[in-house]
Order: structure tokens, then C-alpha cells, then sequence
């Protein structure tokens, strides 16, 4: 890992919010994500499973975590596996756990070998009545691979039918989405590093760069910085690409008088950063660049300050639509005989704004959280409002990361990265 290490106290106080849900007599188990295969001997870089980064705070393969507050052996109730480690993995790839530095790492006293998880797991189930099992409820989530974890599920039903089965989700969408002081701390880390990516491109950027040369800029300024690289797919989208959602490719010239749409983020300790600008390639707006920018920004502000206590997700997402209504009625884009005759389940403001403008972002970049109960203070959730014009061949679309405030306005975790129109000229042309 490159980023410095976390305090322990976060993950405690993590596991005390899970454990608190928990039915009597239950268990929860966690796997950490497997290695992945590409071909041959090559593996994808490991990733480590968010949950159980976010409850102990362990980010290394092969490693379990059981959760079992009632157990009898009062050592038993928090424990962590981790993969045995010896002097020859450590010569072929580097040092792993030891039981003393997962306990720092996690503030879990017991430590096992990986190699003890069924002899120790057999003879706690014979203690409880339920078993928390971990799977993945996410409303975007497409999962075709099989993982650790439906490995684990599968073993488990096999060899305890007779036990109670409970899902973890629910606790984990709840209290993820609420963040605590230290992860919003490093979601700001997240965002001044992209911060000072941004900024590297403004002088950098000019008629003749190709997206990739920008990708490489980044990804540079990013791992310099103690950061992974990017916390999702870089789009970076010149002219008519900005029209594709999520045009990835980044291998087109950047021509003069063209907007490039960049939505392109870190990650730092795995929390996740998601940053959306879109600048001139020749370091002027013309006209009609300002117009469609200047509507793009109203919305995204407007809609910032929606964004408080009590606030419901889909709610919101309709009284977005009417403000992006108006601005395109403003721009010429639709007329009073659009909007009137409009689908009610496809209004026509989606013609030029076709995806939603907020998430929540944290341990991924579309987090877990609450979306059909009422928004809560220490929600971050990004807003992202675009105006996407082919026949024009542009695309604007304009990003922030907020923190929801038990009181007042959020708080905007990139409000130093520059996003008014006369900034940006002035630092692309400084």
C-alpha cells in the first residue's frame, strides 16, 4: 500500500455499528477478494473487498474476517485470519501481515493463520442460531464472476443447514453511507490529489495533445502523490466523444475550438474521489460554449443545495429534471411543445440529460448508502449535472463531491478545484 496508515479507531468504531445490528446468537463472516486471473502467470492488480477493508481495515488477500459478539470465549467474538507468512514469500513478494501488524492495523487481539479458519469457524457455529452471509445488493452491481465470498456461501449451507441465514447489506448500506470524521478526511485527501492533477493539465492542455498524453499526466501527478492511480475508468473525451456516457478509449487528437470532458478522479486508502470538468482545448470558451457551460453550472449549483437532511434521492432527481428543463428551454435546445407533450416516465430534458446527477461515493466510487430513506448529515454524494449536444459536438458535463451538513449548504470537498469559466481561461492562458 502506498497511502499512510490508518488509525485503528476507525475500523473499531465500524465494527461496533455492525455488531450493534446484529441478531442474538449470530455470526458474520467477510473473504477479502480473490487475485484474478488475466492468462498465463499474469494477475490483475489486486483489490481488496471494501467490506471488510471497511470493518478491519486488513488490505491483503486471503483474509477473513468473523464477527460473533456473543461468543463464549470472549477472544472469540472479533477475529481476523490472515494468510501464514514465511521467509520465502517474503523474498518473492514482500512482507505480509504478521499477527502483531494486523492487530495494529485492525485493533483485533485475535489473530489466526488462515490455514485454523475451519477448525475455529466449525466450533463457534455450534454456538450460534444465524450466520450473516455477505452478499452484493448494490442497485448498479453486475457481478458474472463467481467470488470468494459465494465460494464461502455455498460451503457454509452445505455444511450448516441447519443454521438461520441473514444478509449483511442491509447493516453495511446503512452505516456506509454515513461517513465518519476519518473517512471524510480521507476523501479529502482523495480530492486534493486530484485537485493538483487537474491543475497540471490547465497548462498542459492545448491543440495537438492527445487524450492519452492527458491520461498520463494524470495518472503521474496521482501515484506521486501516494495514490493508487485512478479511482475509476478515465474518461477523457474530446469534441463529439464527451456525447458517449462512458467513452474510455482516450486515443483521439484534441482539436482546436473543441471542449474536452474529463471525468477523471483519485482514490487514496482505497476511498474514492469523482471529478467531472470540461475545458476548452484552445484555453477560450467561445460563446455558445459559455451559454451551454454557464446552464451546466447554474444546475449543478442549484442542485448542490438540495442536498440536506431529510432530502429523498428520487425526490430530488425530479426537481433536478425541472431546473435542467429550464435551462434548455433558456439555451433553445427544447420548446414549450416538448416539454408539454413530454413522457412522463422520459420527460424531455433527458433528451440532452439522460443519467442521473448524484450518487453516493466512498469506499467505491458508486457507494453503498441509503437511497430510499431520507438523506442524513455525513452522506457524501456526488452531483453531476451535463448538457450533451451532438449535433453541436458537445458535451459539458460538471462534477463535485459534497458532504451533506446537519445544518446549511453542503460541503464541497473540491470547492479548490476551479471550475468557474474565467479561472479556468485564466489558468490555461497564465
Amino acid at each position: 500500500m502506498k497511502y499512510t496508515i490508518i488509525p485503528n479507531t476507525l475500523f473499531i468504531k465500524n465494527r461496533k455499528k455492525f455488531m450493534a445490528q446484529m441478531l442474538p446468537k449470530s455470526i458474520a463472516v467477510f473473504n477479502s477478494n480473490d487475485v484474478y486471473p488475466i492468462s498465463a502467470d499474469a494477475t490483475m492488480p489486486f483489490e481488496q473487498h471494501r467490506d471488510i477493508f471497511y470493518l478491519s481495515g486488513a488490505d491483503q488477500e486471503e483474509t477473513i474476517l468473523l464477527l460473533f459478539p456473543e461468543a463464549l470465549n470472549k477472544k472469540h467474538r472479533e477475529i481476523l485470519f490472515v494468510r501464514e507468512t514465511n521467509a520465502h514469500i517474503a523474498v518473492w513478494e514482500g512482507e505480509k501481515l504478521t499477527k502483531a501488524k494486523a492487530t495494529e492495523i485492525s485493533g483485533i487481539e485475535t489473530i489466526y493463520w488462515l490455514g485454523d479458519f475451519d477448525k475455529v469457524f466449525f466450533d463457534l457455529m455450534t454456538e450460534a442460531n444465524t450466520i450473516y452471509f455477505n452478499t452484493n445488493e448494490h442497485y448498479r452491481q453486475v457481478v458474472e464472476t463467481q467470488t470468494r465470498e459465494d465460494r464461502f456461501i455455498q460451503k457454509c449451507k452445505l455444511q450448516f443447514p441447519a443454521h438461520q441465514y441473514a444478509k449483511s447489506n442491509p447493516i453495511l448500506q446503512e452505516i456506509r453511507g454515513v461517513k465518519e470524521p476519518e473517512e471524510l478526511s480521507l476523501m479529502q485527501t482523495a480530492c486534493n490529489i486530484t485537485e493538483k492533477g487537474f491543475k497540471r493539465l490547465l497548462s498542459f492542455v492545448k491543440p495537438g495533445v492527445w487524450e492519452h498524453e492527458i491520461e498520463a499526466e494524470l495518472l503521474h501527478e496521482f501515484v506521486r502523490n501516494r495514490s493508487k492511480g485512478f479511482a475509476y475508468t478515465p474518461i477523457i473525451a474530446s469534441g463529439n466523444n464527451a456525447n458517449v456516457l462512458h467513452y474510455i478509449e482516450n486515443n483521439k487528437e484534441c482539436k482546436s475550438g473543441d471542449l474536452i470532458l474529463m471525468d477523471v478522479a483519485a482514490e487514496y486508502a482505497n476511498y474514492s474521489s469523482d471529478l467531472t470538468r470540461t475545458i476548452p482545448v484552445s484555453g477560450k470558451f467561445t460563446a455558445r460554449q459559455k451559454e451551454v457551460y454557464s446552464a451546466v453550472l447554474r444546475v449543478k449549483n442549484e442542485a448542490t443545495n438540495m442536498l440536506v437532511p431529510g432530502t429523498i434521492w428520487a425526490e430530488y432527481h425530479k426537481e433536478v429534471g425541472k431546473i435542467m428543463t429550464s435551462e434548455l428551454l433558456g439555451l433553445g435546445l427544447l420548446d414549450k411543445a416538448d416539454v408539454q407533450s413530454e413522457d412522463a416516465e422520459w420527460p424531455a430534458y433527458k433528451k440532452y440529460f439522460m443519467h442521473g446527477t448524484s450518487h453516493h461515493i466512498g469506499l467505491n466510487t458508486h457507494d453503498y448508502g441509503a437511497l430510499k430513506t431520507p438523506m442524513k448529515a455525513n452522506m457524501v454524494f456526488t452531483v453531476e449535472p451535463g448538457i450533451y449536444i451532438p449535433n453541436e459536438k458537445m458535451g459539458i458535463r460538471l462534477e463535485d463531491d459534497v458532504v451533506i451538513q446537519e445544518k446549511g449548504a453542503p460541503f464541497n470537498l473540491m470547492a479548490n478545484i476551479p471550475i468557474e469559466i474565467e479561472e479556468i481561461e485564466s489558468l490555461m492562458n497564465g
